[in-house]
């Protein structure tokens, strides 16, 4: 009796456990976005197919199958939306170097056209010249005339000389020396016969002064595309000293003389002739105060020279001259030297 107790209560035994369901399987490691993990597999049971285990360290053959899964998927949605592009498709074979030079060899050659050959000559190539004239360490001798371009009533005319050195290609130190003549205009015989008086007059007798020259520009121009001229221009300020004569309003009365004090300024232009021949022309004004003749000077009032001299009347006066003539530089040649 006890061991038929004993069977049945093992065989219950054996049947609950048959009966309860198996433990799943551990979840496997975390898989890539594109590649969903497998659902565990269902317990084993008495009429289900054999339990698979999944091993958790096998993550590469996971993604793996995760990354074949997902190239399949996109060759299904290419291949079904002709608006995206295949990612999965083989790259096309590159062509053989073998058939392409064979290709190339039995290309047919392009004819080739006769050279037309152009006879050149020493004037067809154009450069960039270099500075014709050179005047460091020469020296200019420059006579010039001129003439005052600022008063109607009385006209000067200058002849002079300059000598100057130039230290460098653009500064250069000079000493000028001017020897002056007038004559009377038109209106200086209207003036008088209107107001029945003459005007108060100054004539200029000589000056001299020590100059400075600075060059800041060069340049050249052709003439009629066949020659070029070449030219700068040049400022020149300096300090001197001159001497002015009163002219007097009534001849039977002496005159007198004015000692000045002339500094000046003035802008000029040079054009290159030869190498050791130039032509000048310029603009310079002449600064100075000049002394006049007392307007009421008569035969009781001044009528010496000392007299009118004392009295007289003095005005800030600017003599702008023009100027030109031509220039002879000594030596008569240079040379030219360049850096190394």
């Amino acid at each position: 009796m006890v061991a038929v107790l004993a069977a049945m209560a093992g065989s219950a035994v054996a049947q609950s456990k048959a009966k309860k369901p198996a433990k799943p399987a551990k979840a496997p490691a975390k898989q890539p976005a594109q590649a969903p993990a497998p659902a565990p597999a269902p317990a084993k049971g008495s009429g289900d197919e054999p339990e698979i285990e999944i091993n958790p360290d096998d993550t590469a053959g996971a993604k793996g199958s995760g990354a074949g899964s997902g190239s399949a998927a996109g060759s299904g949605s290419a291949a079904g939306n002709p608006d995206e592009i295949d990612m999965g498709e083989p790259e096309k074979q590159q062509g053989d170097l073998k058939s392409d030079l064979a290709i190339t060899g039995n290309a047919a050659p392009v004819a080739a056209a006769p050279i037309k050959k152009t006879p050149l000559s020493w004037q067809d190539i154009v450069v960039v010249i270099r500075k014709p004239f050179l005047k460091v360490r020469r020296s200019e001798l420059f006579p010039f005339v001129g003439t005052t371009m600022n008063d109607n009533m009385i006209r000067h005319y200058s002849v002079g000389v300059e000598a100057a050195y130039y230290l460098t290609d653009v500064l250069a130190v000079g000493f000028e020396y001017q020897q002056y003549a007038h004559s009377f205009q038109e209106p200086y015989d209207l003036v008088a016969r209107q107001a029945r008086r003459l005007p108060t007059l100054n004539a200029y007798k000589r000056s001299a002064a020590l100059d400075f020259h600075y060059v800041p520009i060069y340049g050249k121009f052709a003439i009629l595309d066949r020659s070029l001229v070449t030219w700068e221009s040049f400022f020149t300020a300096g300090i001197g000293v001159g001497q002015s004569e009163v002219i007097p309003r009534d001849t039977k009365f002496p005159g007198f003389t004015n000692f000045l004090i002339m500094p000046n300024v003035g802008a000029s232009m040079r054009f290159f002739i030869t190498k050791w021949v130039t032509v000048n022309l310029g603009i310079r004004d002449y600064i100075f105060y000049d002394h006049f003749e007392p307007r009421n000077r008569s035969e009781t009032m001044f009528p010496t020279a000392a007299l009118a001299k004392d009295h007289s009347e003095g005005t800030l006066i600017n003599n702008l001259m023009f100027q030109i003539g031509v220039s002879f530089w000594l030596p008569r040649s240079f040379e030219y030297t360049t850096f190394r």
